[in-house]
């Protein structure tokens, strides 16, 4: 392990970061990545301007993680509740529940105004006028590519390097979010935060679509999308995590779908039927699954590794 914690001690403290989101949830004040959000938007002001835009970006994204990253490290060093507690602020599991289940919920109440109020705030897309199997595409796409992005990710970075692992990868996320636009604002500023998310999540979305067929009731059909709709997506680390989320699930996920207006016609995802509301259900408990495979093969490998090690000392 990069930090020098043992494989043993390394499943513990993953596990208690993951208790410890599930139980406590985001911080509802003074959460670090809020914080993290605000420094960004007062650099992304003031060096988003100019010539060469993507040198200002990498500077820009240097400014922003780096310090940060420095000081999570400095924390952590020979300490290990501070690895928990990183791991806890980075990951997002029971904020992806809390942000798209209560879609679900308004769906089931007959609610539409609701449940479009509530799938603005998760994603970018058009939803004033958006019906019920349009709202559950949109938020079972979003638990699913989230899963990686606010999850697996995250727990794989840990494994990897500890709490500043973690760190690391959620900051990171968090610059591609804000910054990683093709618009004209965006474009170069944002390309170097783009391309070090591609970097970092390149390994966890593949493990993540990995997750989704083991766990799907086809994995034929499972692994079928991931290897033939993937390639067509835009974004080379979402669209396995999608395909194969998409058909774990059974059904036919991207397609058209209106931003500012304007509509998109996107690549397939899955096959089968169209979306509903149950399917946000669905989607979440296959994150939730999933979450349980990762926590679970941690363990057995530490567990493994000790029993070996106790054997042969």
């Amino acid at each position: 392990m990069l930090t020098g914690l043992t494989l043993p001690a390394m499943a513990l403290l993953l596990t208690a970061g993951v208790a410890l989101d599930l139980l406590l949830g985001e911080a509802r004040r003074w959460h670090p990545l809020v914080g993290f959000g605000r420094l960004a938007d007062a650099l992304e002001r003031r060096l988003n301007r100019g010539r060469a835009r993507r040198w200002r970006g990498a500077f820009a994204w240097m400014l922003a993680v780096l310090p940060v990253l420095a000081l999570g490290a400095w924390l952590s060093a020979g300490a290990l509740l501070p690895h928990a507690a990183l791991l806890y602020f980075c990951l997002g599991l029971r904020s992806l529940r809390e942000h798209n289940l209560p879609i679900a919920c308004a769906l089931g109440q007959g609610d539409l105004p609701q449940a479009r109020l509530l799938a603005a705030r998760i994603v970018s897309r058009d939803t004033e006028h958006a019906g019920e199997s349009d709202l559950a595409k949109a938020s079972t796409e979003s638990l699913l590519e989230n899963g990686n992005d606010a999850v697996f990710g995250t727990l794989f970075w840990f494994a990897v390097a500890g709490g500043p692992g973690a760190l690391l990868f959620r900051l990171a996320n968090t610059l591609d979010a804000m910054w990683g636009y093709r618009s004209t604002r965006f474009l170069a500023f944002g390309c170097p935060a783009a391309r070090i998310d591609d970097l970092l999540n390149f390994i966890p979305a593949r493990l993540t679509a990995l997750s989704y067929v083991v766990l799907a009731d086809d994995r034929r059909l499972a692994w079928t999308c991931w290897r033939e709709q993937a390639p067509h997506w835009p974004s080379p680390n979402a669209g396995p995590v999608m395909a194969s989320g998409a058909g774990a699930l059974g059904i036919a996920l991207g397609g058209s779908a209106s931003y500012d207006g304007v509509a998109e016609q996107r690549p397939a995802l899955g096959h089968g039927r169209a979306a509903a509301r149950d399917d946000i259900v669905r989607a979440w408990n296959l994150v939730v699954a999933s979450t349980v495979v990762w926590v679970a093969a941690l363990g057995i490998v530490a567990a493994t590794v000790y029993i070996w090690g106790a054997r042969h000392a």
